[in-house]
């Protein structure tokens, strides 16, 4: 079985297929005016968009980890559109082998941690809890999905403390429960001999089907989470579980939202192929293709515009 590159080692959800429209976040976190914005600039594939208002803030605001955490997120794509293949009838990111701008994401990442924790020390809030445990979660993420096991899992404990931390402070935050519900899942599915080191090496457990309700959650209310945690759901439906109408479901509504992003066309598309919807699968794969042509890297244009072919080929074959 494929695995899936997130953020901690190798997600029943219904919502309302009648509505596309994604629901509008709620929470206590107290954000710049113009994140909503930079968050749509993101995961409608543009980076170009999202970094010079990241960078302006960060320059506004250079003691809040917020600016360096939504610029990781959105390298993060970039990372994603480079580890990205097509197989076992998915496109989604396997393996990622080390490259020198990865120490750039990681910077990001400790920079995040360490102002974090830098609030900590003054006060002891929930918002800071909430940074220092996504600061965690980003680099876990590469590291997961460089295949450093024992480094995704130190990061990914911590992670989890926090995030735990955050909702003991602030149960309505939300973004909390999008990473508690992505380690409740992943530990859920690790194989047999992953849980027998999970034990020796002290990792706590999860429970899948908690992982699923706090994912829910999370794309409900998040208010920085939302479209991630709706994202990683829909590829874990289908990936672990192969629950392909769930997952459906769920990406749905991102597509609608942010049509132009060729990842989340290229998952609709998997979903209809697997349904065997073979006429849908190929008009998700053809939007794919128009929205390469708006990515602004030139490698991950090559890239994204590959693993189209690859789809459409494979959806030719008996």
């Amino acid at each position: 079985m494929a695995r899936s590159g997130c953020w901690f080692p190798s997600l029943l959800v219904f919502f309302l297929a009648a509505s596309p429209a994604l629901p509008e976040p709620r929470g206590n976190l107290s954000l710049p005016p113009n994140t909503s914005a930079v968050l749509d600039h993101i995961y409608s594939g543009r980076r170009d968009l999202a970094l010079p208002e990241i960078r302006q803030f960060q320059q506004r605001a250079p003691e809040d980890p917020l600016g360096y955490l939504l610029e990781a997120e959105t390298e993060w794509w970039g990372i994603w559109c480079s580890s990205a293949e097509y197989k076992y009838g998915m496109t989604m990111a396997r393996h990622h082998n080390r490259a020198p701008a990865d120490q750039h994401y990681l910077d990001l990442t400790v920079k995040a941690y360490n102002l974090a924790e830098a609030g900590l020390r003054q006060h002891n809030s929930a918002e800071m809890r909430l940074y220092a445990a996504m600061a965690d979660a980003l680099t876990a993420r590469l590291y997961g999905l460089r295949g450093e096991n024992r480094a995704t899992a130190r990061v990914g404990v911590r992670a989890r403390e926090n995030f735990l931390a955050a909702l003991a402070l602030d149960p309505s935050l939300a973004d909390a429960d999008t990473g508690l519900g992505l380690y409740n899942y992943y530990v859920d599915t690790l194989s047999t001999l992953a849980r027998l080191l999970r034990f020796f090496m002290g990792i706590p457990g999860g429970s899948k089907e908690e992982g699923i309700r706090q994912l829910q959650r999370g794309m409900r209310e998040g208010q920085l989470s939302g479209p991630l945690a709706r994202f990683y759901l829909a590829l874990n439906l289908h990936n672990y579980d192969q629950r392909y109408e769930e997952a459906l479901q769920v990406i749905s509504p991102l597509v609608e939202k942010y049509p132009d992003n060729p990842i989340f066309q290229l998952a609709r598309g998997d979903l209809y192929a697997k349904l065997g919807r073979k006429q849908l699968a190929e008009a998700s794969y053809r939007a794919a293709s128009a929205g390469v042509s708006k990515v602004p890297e030139a490698d991950c244009r090559a890239k994204l515009g590959y693993l189209v072919q690859e789809s459409l080929s494979a959806l030719q074959r008996p």
